[in-house]
């Protein structure tokens, strides 16, 4: 046993927390989008991105992230989410296709 395994799997502890935390928040995005496709909001609110980015940048410096890092993730966090909230969006419905859930 190396010395470093217990570190080694603290961090598989931690990642596998980080993916299913990120999977919650895309589930989140996923019913945001349903439900603004069926109420007609627009996809994109800035108000809302301009307040996430400052709280998430706020997160960040409290847990001592690298700044530029954390800028990164949200931003790549982001782009993601926006493109699955416009993809679903854009998609119909099912009721609407006629296709069955």
């Amino acid at each position: 046993m190396s010395g470093l395994d217990p570190f080694r799997q603290r961090l598989d502890e931690l990642d596998d927390q980080i993916a299913r935390l990120l999977g919650e928040r895309f589930a989140v995005c996923r019913d945001i989008a349903v439900y603004k496709r069926e109420h007609e909001i627009a996809m994109m609110q800035p108000e809302r991105v301009a307040q996430v980015r400052a709280r998430y940048l706020a997160r960040g410096g409290e847990a001592k992230l690298p700044v530029d890092f954390t800028e990164n993730l949200f931003e790549l966090m982001i782009a993601a989410t926006c493109r699955l909230e416009d993809e679903l969006i854009d998609a119909q419905p099912a009721a609407e296709t006629g296709d069955a859930a």
